[in-house]
């Protein structure tokens, strides 16, 4: 039974995994735009009222964290301890990331689970020893096919290189354990058929499709040339594949063989949060492992595509890496996580930009967003002494104003929370908050108010609850991306006395109207997107 797409199966939680980061080094931009949407998804089926659990960590296994760790002079458990607590979790926190567990490769409660996984396989014949010659990126962690690779040029001439690191790729030749993933060519293509959500977007689908269609090679599932790694339990001489051990963090993290009734309220994931250059790994070879041990496979693998800087993947291989605090501390915590999913369509590859990031800032989160809230707070303090009136002279303008909020949440809903269309679901709520903002300029409070009559005062106090329960149902919608000034503005509104906690309002209802009361105290408070300077040191 697969999770469906708009909901985990029932009683069961809505369980959403990031990539666990290799910590070779200190996470870059890429690291926190799968993590932010991530934990965007999460907190907008928590917004839906459902249980929910989302799972992140690290990667600490294999020969790249080993030579990175022996190029620092340190032991390769050292380098991990140091990198998670002083870079990846502070710099989660620091993100606003809501995450339920931080998963780590070297803890024990995932590599006793990670070695009985394993012996399963060995024991039911799915595991036979074998050898194994050919091109491995350190990089990938992985064996390459001939036909991937690309020629060297200038100091790399006469070498091969990984189509994804530009680096030569090694020849290793080893006595392995190779697990049978030829046998399950046939089960993945009719899974992927009657599932055709399986795989998002549609581009990585067919990749995959093509990619299995051409037959399947066994996979080696131990490297016997170092020992960071877990041992293999039949055979110590060997450590289990990085990969393997990294794909079980999702069934280990949440109990696998240790609690299981943990393990039946959240596995398998709903949504698989991915990098396309891992794909291969999530949606080939983690379902067939879990065909093999006759476990439930995940709802969805979503795929998102490359940051790019200059035309290069960010990495910190290629020098394009960029600290998210770089950005942070210019244009704020909430701007940069809206950012990153509001200027590249989800699944595609797109190019990060401080001067695009800039100039939406201005336009869209300054002068939109920000003088719009500014504004109506204004109005309500200085016609109606910070007391919000009650609406009573409504009309065809502010019908049109509650169809299109209606229209607006149940479209933000189905992109964000169904379809995993971030920029989608954005783009709806940002319509709406430019309708309002044609909706006072058309309406013109400000002239209204010279009107001392009773019929002109009820016109005025329409127009601005209008406006200020418009801004209730943003703060809602807007909370998952931009917690902190989603805060603010609810505090503003004065909407906690009578609706609760922002967290605990409803996306899908924040469309019904009236749901912020008369007599709400309305306050001023500081600017949410104040406009910044010029990049520092431009």
């Amino acid at each position: 039974m697969v999770a469906t797409a708009s909901g985990s199966q029932s009683g069961k939680a809505f369980y959403v995994t990031t990539p666990i980061y290799y910590v070779n080094d200190a996470p870059h931009l890429g690291h926190a735009y799968t993590t932010v949407a991530g934990d965007v998804l999460t907190r907008w089926h928590r917004q839906r009222g459902e249980r929910v659990w989302f799972l992140t960590g690290t990667d600490e296994h294999g020969q790249k964290v080993l030579r990175t760790a022996e190029a620092k002079g340190v032991s390769p458990q050292e380098w991990c301890d140091r990198l998670v607590e002083e870079e990846w979790k502070p710099l989660w926190r620091h993100l606003e990331i809501d995450n339920d567990d931080f998963i780590r490769t070297t803890e024990k409660r995932h590599t006793d689970r990670v070695r009985e996984f394993v012996q399963d396989l060995y024991d039911k014949g799915e595991i036979y020893q074998g050898g194994y010659e050919g091109p491995y990126c350190v990089g990938c962690e992985e064996y390459k096919l001939p036909g991937e690779l690309l020629p060297g040029e200038g100091e790399n001439a006469g070498a091969q290189l990984c189509p994804i690191h530009k680096r030569p790729v090694e020849i290793l030749k080893e006595e392995n354990y190779f697990f049978r993933l030829s046998e399950y060519g046939d089960r993945l293509l009719a899974h992927y058929e009657a599932n055709p959500g399986f795989i998002q977007p549609e581009s990585a689908r067919n990749e995959v499709v093509s990619f299995v269609r051409q037959g399947l090679q066994d996979l080696s599932i131990s490297r016997s040339t170092f020992d960071w790694g877990v041992p293999v339990p039949w055979d110590d001489r060997h450590v289990i594949y990085v990969w393997v051990d990294a794909l079980l963090n999702y069934a280990t993290a949440v109990g696998y063989n240790q609690n299981q009734d943990a393990f039946e309220g959240r596995f398998p994931a709903d949504v698989h949060l991915i990098g396309k250059d891992i794909l291969r790994f999530h949606a080939v070879i983690w379902p067939a492992l879990l065909m093999a041990n006759g476990l439930r496979l995940p709802g969805r693998v979503v795929a998102n595509g490359w940051l790019l800087v200059g035309g290069e993947k960010m990495s910190k291989s290629n020098l394009t890496g960029i600290s998210p605090r770089d950005i942070t501390s210019h244009f704020g915590v909430d701007a940069f996580r809206w950012y990153l999913l509001r200027a590249i369509a989800y699944g595609q590859d797109g190019s990060f930009s401080w001067e695009d990031l800039a100039a939406r800032y201005t336009s869209e989160l300054a002068n939109d967003y920000g003088n719009l809230a500014s504004r109506v707070a204004a109005m309500v303090g200085r016609y109606f002494d910070g007391v919000l009136p009650e609406a009573t002279a409504g009309g065809a303008a502010e019908k049109a104003v509650h169809d299109s909020l209606a229209r607006t949440v149940a479209q933000a809903d189905r992109k964000i929370g169904d379809e995993v269309e971030f920029q989608a679901g954005i783009q709806a709520i940002f319509d709406f908050v430019k309708q309002v903002n044609g909706y006072i300029s058309e309406q013109e409070p400000w002239k209204v108010a010279k009107d001392d009559s009773p019929e002109g005062r009820a016109r005025l106090a329409t127009i601005l609850y209008t406006a200020a329960e418009s801004l209730r149902a943003v703060a809602v919608l807007l909370h998952p991306f931009m917690p902190e000034s989603s805060q603010r503005l609810w505090e503003s509104l004065g909407a906690e006395p009578a609706l609760g906690p922002l967290a605990g309002q409803r996306v899908q209802d924040a469309g019904e109207w009236g749901g912020l009361p008369p007599g709400s105290t309305i306050t001023k408070g500081a600017i949410l997107f104040p406009r910044l300077e010029d990049r520092p040191g431009a």
